[in-house]
């Protein structure tokens, strides 16, 4: 009777699974801080992608994890790069029957493991990275993408990325922004799946090597409506918010606030909390995934980005 009557359910299709794929290693590499994620060769990122997509999961999220990195992370913008590899291994064996989303940032990609090019004092060049963004966005577009994700929070990324895929062919490409993206503490354990590690400077004023000079100030609300107002009127077609369960206040005054789909993404930290209370035996796991999904989706947030994709659509089959 419960089902019958439920306000809220969740649905496979609600779900787009993240995925690592890393250059330079022959078998896939278990990620200590978040168990049961892998950072893949390209032969088990295709298999990988192939299981969900038989489980009903309709999208793929790629980061990828090169073996060289440099100030400029020209890595990313590469037509030989791990990304466009990846994406075309997986529209070969998959053709359309998987949307193919590429991550479109600079932090696997640099030395200093920023999300742009730095001036000579260590801060962020806003403009230049725009123009890296856009090449990347093209590369990514001709190397299968049906979606990008910049997701470096930087002024105008979304007018830069939308343009430079109108100019070249792309214009059927969508924008997926990362649109409110906080500058969270919950991030630790992605930084070890994608082996960012970040140096000093970016404005951070402390030397500490944050990213709170470029990301949301997680106590700020309409900070988050104003960026994301912007991202639409630059041509997004899906707004995001980052981190999901302590932004679901976030979540439902976007949802509000806008016609397009809202996204959030479950982040590493939230899926590491999860795993590690269960493997502890203080916490029944998988209630509270289903639990902290529901709520997600009830703020009103699809798709959602989650580790769990494989486990829920496992749960629903």
């Amino acid at each position: 009777m419960r089902n019958l009557v439920s306000e809220t359910a969740v649905s496979v299709n609600d779900l787009v699974a993240p995925l690592f794929v890393r250059d330079g290693i022959t078998e896939p590499v278990p990620v200590p801080s978040m168990p049961g994620v892998l950072q893949h060769t390209m032969k088990s990122l295709v298999a990988e992608a192939t299981e969900l997509q038989t489980l009903g999961v309709p999208a793929v999220i790629v980061f990828g994890i090169p073996e060289h990195k440099d100030a400029s992370g020209s890595g990313a913008r590469s037509p030989d790069g791990i990304v466009q590899r990846a994406l075309g291994e997986l529209r070969q064996e998959l053709g359309s029957s998987l949307v193919l989303i590429a991550d479109l940032c600079l932090d696997e990609y640099t030395d200093h493991g920023h999300c742009g090019v730095l001036t000579s004092d260590g801060a962020i060049d806003n403009d230049a990275t725009l123009e890296i963004y856009a090449e990347i966005a093209v590369s990514q577009a001709r190397a299968g993408a049906d979606i990008v994700a910049p997701s470096g929070m930087m002024d105008g990324q979304v007018a830069a990325v939308r343009s430079a895929l109108d100019e070249n062919a792309a214009a059927d490409v969508a924008i997926l922004a990362y649109s409110a993206k906080y500058a969270s503490a919950m991030y630790a354990p992605f930084r070890d799946a994608a082996q960012v590690r970040i140096a000093g400077g970016a404005g951070s004023g402390s030397g500490s090597g944050d990213r709170s000079a470029y990301q949301q100030d997680f106590r700020n609300v309409r900070e988050a409506l104003t960026e994301v107002a912007l991202d639409v009127e630059e041509g997004a077609d899906i707004v995001m918010v980052k981190p999901a369960l302590p932004c679901l206040d976030v979540i439902a005054k976007v949802r509000a606030a806008v016609d397009i789909p809202v996204a959030a993404f479950q982040v590493s930290g939230e899926y590491a909390m999860i795993k590690a209370g269960a493997q502890l035996g203080w916490i029944d796991g998988p209630a509270v995934m289903r639990d902290h999904m529901a709520a997600i989706k009830r703020a009103g947030a699809s798709p959602i980005l989650t580790y769990f994709a494989k486990d829920l659509a496992m749960e629903m089959t």
